[in-house]
């Protein structure tokens, strides 16, 4: 399928969106922690043989978007960045679909922009009670090691790969080709500082907390079951389904939450894992919330 390839200028730097269809109702899809819009590949074009605009964003810092020295790249700063974007590109009534650091930026543009945004989807989300997450942060516990053993141009391999590799639930589902991919924007002598960076950024205010609290958007919450298979480097943030149902109760008491349980493993990119099983159930969602095809 044919993809456009935008840049959009959002304040200190650009945003990079990729867009499949036109003329549809619009779904916007932000990946996590790194990774970028490549995450999306195989669900986008999907959405769009469906009637759908789908358009994949890097969030700043991220993949082909900019990564300005002076950037602020805190979650309600991203979401003020995706909102400029989807301003610039004329779009009203909006599905967010976001993945770990990308949900929880979707939860913060749906609070800024609740008109716009009436519906978000969650993958994996970030506990806001314990960011950045254990994944993180063994990645940055694992960084003053790494960067005695690695070379500088390649020194965030070490620290991106075991969080890549334990968010799949078999080796062939990230191979190194697929590694490669992700590793390279941060592939450079200031890769894995940049990286860290953006890790560091993971918070919330105060302020944030408040939107968190007040927002009424329609949310599906997307659970995976079981423990996650403990990788070398990664922590767990999986658990019991109804219990982190009942977390995110608990955090979004004014949304009407719709927790979706899989026979996916929990603490994945489901995106990579299972692209068809998850267009059909954001498929089924969005057309029962009254933006459907």
């Amino acid at each position: 399928m044919y993809t456009e390839h935008l840049h959009i200028p959002v304040g200190p730097g650009a945003l990079h969106v990729e867009r499949y269809g036109r003329g549809g109702p619009a779904i916007v899809l932000l990946h996590g922690f790194g990774t970028c819009a490549f995450l999306w590949r195989a669900v986008a074009p999907r959405l769009a043989e469906q009637g759908y605009t789908a358009l994949a964003i890097d969030l700043l810092g991220f993949g082909e978007s900019d990564r300005p020295p002076d950037g602020e790249f805190r979650p309600s700063a991203q979401a003020a960045y995706v909102e400029q974007a989807m301003s610039a590109l004329g779009l009203g009534d909006v599905t967010v679909i976001g993945q770990d650091l990308g949900a929880l930026v979707a939860l913060l543009l749906a609070a800024r922009s609740p008109t716009v945004v009436r519906r978000l989807a969650l993958l994996e989300p970030l506990d806001p009670d314990d960011l950045p997450g254990p994944d993180i942060r063994a990645l940055q516990r694992s960084s003053a090691l790494t960067a005695l053993q690695s070379h500088a141009m390649f020194a965030v391999r070490p620290l991106l790969e075991p969080l890549l590799r334990g968010a799949v639930t078999a080796p062939e589902q990230m191979p190194d080709l697929l590694v490669a991919r992700y590793l390279a924007p941060f592939v450079g002598s200031a890769g894995a500082t940049d990286l860290l960076r953006l890790a560091s950024a993971i918070t919330l205010s105060a302020d944030d907390w408040q939107r968190l609290a007040m927002l009424r958007a329609d949310v599906l919450l997307w659970c995976g079951v079981g423990q996650p298979v403990q990788a070398p480097g990664k922590s767990s943030r999986g658990g019991d389904p109804a219990g982190r149902v009942s977390r995110w109760q608990q955090l979004l008491p004014a949304a009407t939450l719709r927790p979706v349980t899989t026979g996916v493993r929990a603490d994945t990119l489901v995106a990579e894992h299972a692209p068809a099983a998850l267009t059909a159930a954001l498929r089924a969602w969005v057309a029962y919330t009254g933006h459907g095809r």
